[in-house]
């Protein structure tokens, strides 16, 4: 079996992100604010031998949550800066977020999400990222920390999708 992986348009990858992650919503459910800067953002796919899009992921500069793990009053975690966080204003350059990491569900255990995760994080350190982080499901721990990522913080409820630990690991 042969995984290709490569950063692609959005569109590219809209369809899995949509049917993994908000299955039975409305198509702008799956929209992310960062979808419309491509110029900060990126996104990996990966592909079948037949070129299916297998797996996905977005990733943009972001700072690291202050407190690393932190709750903010809405219940989300707070992305105002703080450990980790990129020493320029707006905190691009040194950490980056990933977040709409989905695999299809037909090759899950495959190798495509691992794909995608190996192949985002070597572009978001060659953009300049030191740390790569994301508000991850609790449920999927296992995976993050087989990767090398480490928990910080402490467990929070995102509504309407469940418990989220973040996770982070070093890249630059």
């Amino acid at each position: 079996m042969t995984i290709r992986t490569a950063v692609v348009p959005v569109a590219e990858i809209f369809e899995l992100r949509r049917s993994v992650l908000r299955p039975g919503l409305p198509p702008e459910a799956a929209v992310f604010p960062e979808d419309g800067d491509p110029g900060r953002s990126f996104h990996v796919a990966a592909y079948d031998e037949d070129g299916a899009v297998r797996g996905c992921a977005t990733f943009l500069p972001e700072p690291l949550p202050d407190g690393a793990g932190g709750v903010d009053g809405a219940g989300g975690v707070d992305g105002a800066g703080g450990a980790g966080g990129a020493g320029d204003a707006d905190g691009a350059g040194r950490a980056y977020r990933f977040r709409g990491m989905a695999s299809d569900p037909a090759v899950r255990g495959l190798g495509y999400g691992v794909a995608v995760l190996r192949a985002g994080l070597a572009e978001a350190a060659a953009r300049g990222a030191e740390t790569v982080w994301c508000n991850g499901r609790t449920s999927a721990r296992g995976f993050y920390e087989h990767q090398g990522f480490t928990v910080v913080g402490e467990e929070f409820v995102i509504e309407s999708v469940g418990p989220h630990l973040v996770f982070m690991i070093k890249v630059g």
